[in-house]
């Protein structure tokens, strides 16, 4: 015999979690859109951060064998409308994180922005290196 089972939904508890999720997103920041692409042996990538002053807010470091790109997005807009002043504040940290090849070095990575567009270029990411055969010896008996 099949039996069915029923379970009541707890609004509460839905309520809850949505809560829950919009305060982590809002906790993180903002996480800013990335492309990674290969150009002959570099490796690009960018970074959407419109409204950022990468001067100020954004730092790119090399760390423990990752590309780190990490900053703060700050954007404040006033305007008044019939007599009354709308506002609105963004606002949030953000930190991304690329592994890199244990061959790469501070050297070959350059970065540069444009249009809101962060482009940090590592050259040489994709060389490989060569390989080499290791003998395997046996022992006799």
């Amino acid at each position: 015999m099949n039996t069915l089972t029923l379970r009541r939904r707890d609004p509460f508890a839905e309520f809850d979690a949505l809560v829950r999720r919009t305060f982590e997103q809002r906790a993180t920041g903002f996480n800013p859109a990335a492309e990674v692409s290969r150009d002959g042996d570099d490796a690009v990538v960018r970074l959407e951060l419109p409204g950022v002053d990468v001067e100020r807010d954004v730092t790119v470091e090399l760390d423990r064998g990752h590309l780190v790109v990490r900053g703060e997005r700050r954007d404040e807009r006033a305007e008044e409308r019939d007599g009354r002043t709308l506002r609105e504040v963004r606002y949030g940290s953000f930190h991304r994180a690329f592994a890199l090849p244990e061959h790469v070095t501070d050297e070959a990575v350059t970065a540069e922005y444009d249009a809101g567009v962060l482009t940090v270029r590592v050259a040489g990411a994709y060389v490989a290196r060569s390989t080499r055969r290791i003998e395997v010896t046996t022992q006799s008996k």
